[in-house]
């Protein structure tokens, strides 16, 4: 717990209501989205800012007594990126949450990081644009965080993640400097580009206080195509088809077979649970590019042998669907006290053998597991079920994720497409980065926060 006197600092830099102390406040900022094993470290303290000023002065004197600073927006993250594992200051943007431009003309949106990503899609909409990043809870996640982690979603396949939707940045620095990344212009030539150096760095380098987004167009219509295979490999290849055929849907999402009758079971929407597998392939555009678009996605997945495809065109069917897919960590969370969900990335040719590869470490390991992701990008999130309170069940998750993660490596990805690292996959970080770029990324952090007080502990350790 930070002395008394460090406390009442903060309540002076602050209204004394913006700055919780009690034991249960701060426990209730403690953890993140993330499941994991081992004691809560509570925060000294959590603080509630408005302005930039507030961010500016809460860090200046952070780092003038060299207080960990953990930047948290909506918390949905997985993997520990807002724990507190030196205790400090959790820094609560969810009053920092206006719109403060919106510009159709120039396709842009300026917003405060607490802005939540579905008010930010909405009101795109109502001059049909459209901001594409849609992580499974956009509902509820700010940009903030989404920019932190450089979060994705299910139409990152065609339309990318949150770095290419991210024109500049207002960031404050460790020691309360104000610093401007980036111009509000699609192009952009001029020196290094640092605004992309902040995003995905779980706010270890700087605390984005102003995000400039890029809009785009938003597509006329969509349709949901789904499909059904006896096998994990005609699925995959059925990906492989519809893209020679020139179709470049918006999504390509898959489900295991466990993962679909866990779902069924949880929130029953009439999907095919006696199948080895599920693609859930969206298609966007001009309603008149609709049945074209269609057929060549039905016939490709018919070359592959699918054995019963089905298209959802009404808005509702299209929704029910998402809304099972979206349901699936907590549908596998049905199936133990705990859910572990993953994030792990191979090239598409090297898909097959990694969802096969996860099914087979985790029957060996003798855990359960519901294998769920977006296959048009190579990324697949293994869910597993678990009671973390077991220790053997959880040394035989630890050893089945090691070794996933050696698999996805030697295949060719990586261990993390769209959670980041935090602090549950630091010490896998050394072995699946360039050692020397690891070096360079200590340095980076050294540069710009030379006391360390910017979330540390997450990525890697000093």
């Amino acid at each position: 717990m930070l002395l008394k006197n460090k406390v009442d600092g903060l309540k002076n830099i602050l209204k004394p209501e913006n700055v919780l102390t009690a034991e249960e406040e701060r426990y209730c900022y403690a953890e993140d989205s993330t499941n994991s094993k081992g004691k809560i470290k509570l925060p000294d303290a959590v603080v509630f800012v408005k302005t930039i000023e507030d961010v500016q002065r809460v860090l200046m004197y952070a780092n003038k007594h060299k207080i960990p600073v953990i930047s948290r927006g909506a918390g949905t993250n997985m993997v520990g990126a807002c724990s507190c594992p030196k205790g400090g200051i959790v820094l609560n943007f969810s009053r920092m949450n206006k719109i403060l431009e919106f510009n159709p003309q120039n396709m842009t949106m300026k917003v405060q990081p607490g802005v939540v990503l579905g008010d930010i899609k909405k009101l795109a909409e109502t001059e049909n644009l459209f901001y594409p990043p849609d992580p499974s809870n956009f509902k509820v996640s700010t940009i903030g965080g989404s920019i932190a982690q450089s979060s994705g979603g299910a139409i990152s396949f065609k339309y990318g993640t949150t770095k290419d939707y991210i024109l500049s940045l207002k960031v404050v620095l460790a020691d309360g400097s104000l610093m401007q990344l980036g111009a509000g212009t699609i192009k952009d030539a001029v020196g290094y580009h640092l605004n992309q150096l902040i995003i995905g760095s779980e706010g270890t380098l700087a605390v984005v206080v102003e995000a400039e987004l890029k809009l785009i167009p938003k597509p006329e219509t969509s349709r949901v195509i789904l499909s059904y295979f006896d096998n994990i490999d005609n699925a995959i290849e059925g990906v492989n088809e519809i893209i020679k055929r020139r179709i470049f849907p918006a999504t390509i999402d898959f489900m295991d077979k466990n993962s679909v009758r866990t779902v069924e079971s949880f929130y029953p929407c009439g999907l095919k649970t006696s199948c080895e597998a599920m693609l859930i392939t969206e298609i966007d555009g001009f309603e008149s590019s609709m049945e074209q678009q269609q057929t060549s996605v039905i016939n490709a997945l018919k070359s592959t042998g699918a054995s019963e495809i089905s298209v959802k065109i009404r808005d509702n069917e299209k929704e029910s669907v998402w809304t099972a897919r979206r349901a699936s960590f907590a549908a596998t969370a049905k199936l133990a006290p705990d859910v572990v969900s993953d994030d792990i990335i191979v090239p598409r040719s090297s898909l097959a053998s990694m969802i096969r590869g996860c099914r087979s470490i985790c029957e060996k390991f003798g855990l359960e597991v519901c294998l769920v992701g977006h296959v048009g990008d190579g990324n697949i999130h293994p869910q597993i079920a678990i009671d973390l309170d077991n220790d053997e069940e959880f040394k035989k998750y630890v050893q089945a994720k090691s070794e996933m993660y050696k698999l996805a490596v030697s295949l060719g990805g990586t261990i993390s497409a769209e959670h980041g690292v935090g602090k549950e996959k630091i010490s896998y970080l050394e072995n699946t980065v360039d050692r020397d770029a690891v070096l360079y990324m200590k340095k980076i952090k050294k540069l710009f926060d030379p006391n360390n007080i910017l979330n540390p502990d997450k990525i890697f350790k000093l």
